[in-house]
């Protein structure tokens, strides 16, 4: 009889311990979680149709891009993504990502390996690299001050809720404009290298790989 109250004991005490262990997940983390899943949920069928369009089409290189990034903590992933532009389903179809951690919906570029200077490492790997980012959505603003690197670091330094919110409001309003255009008039899926850089750039320029115009 003892022995029993005493194991109830020792099982209680581990549960106790257990959820004074867990700690609520951030506010950040909650939001990729249900708006990343919600949005990969409603966008599925939509990138199962466009995964099946460009592996009728034979691109060069497949259906997917694959090209390593660096997340948190200077932990290296591979970055797969579909190969086209049409209505950001190259965007959308990193989604995955965000649900399972690698990617947040709003963070710096996630860049590669040979990109990432170590001036950059202190605040970059303290970060998730994100879906969308301050950079990505000034990236045609044609403003000189509009530096990926700086606006990265701002974001950095000041990230919160209220910013993060701001800039997944700014992210969708390109999108949903080139949607509604795409109703309108018929168009055909534009087949992208490995990245959606701007034109012009050279490698040296290039800084990241993901856009939100």
């Amino acid at each position: 009889m003892q022995t029993q109250r005493r194991e109830r004991t020792r099982t209680r005490t581990q549960v106790w311990a257990r959820a004074r262990q867990w700690q609520r997940p951030p506010a950040k983390r909650v939001l990729d979680v249900s708006l990343g899943s919600a949005l990969l949920t409603l966008t599925s069928p939509l990138l199962a149709a466009g995964a099946l369009a460009l592996a009728a089409r034979r691109p060069p290189g497949g259906v997917l891009t694959r090209s390593p990034r660096i997340g948190l903590n200077g932990h290296v992933f591979v970055l797969r993504s579909l190969r086209t532009r049409h209505l950001r389903l190259d965007l959308l179809s990193r989604l995955p990502y965000v649900v399972r951690g690698d990617l947040s919906l709003v963070g710096p570029e996630p860049l590669a390996p040979d990109d990432a200077g170590p001036a950059a490492a202190h605040w970059r790997q303290e970060l998730k690299p994100g879906l969308t980012g301050l950079a990505q959505v000034h990236s045609r603003s044609g403003m000189p001050w509009y530096e990926p690197d700086l606006l990265d670091q701002h974001y950095a330094e000041h990230h919160g809720m209220g910013l993060d919110l701001a800039i997944l409001a700014r992210a969708t309003h390109a999108p949903l404009r080139e949607a509604a255009r795409g109703l309108t008039r018929r168009g055909k899926a534009r087949l992208s290298d490995t990245d959606h850089r701007p034109s012009g750039y050279s490698a040296t320029e290039e800084v990241g790989t993901v856009s939100t115009d």
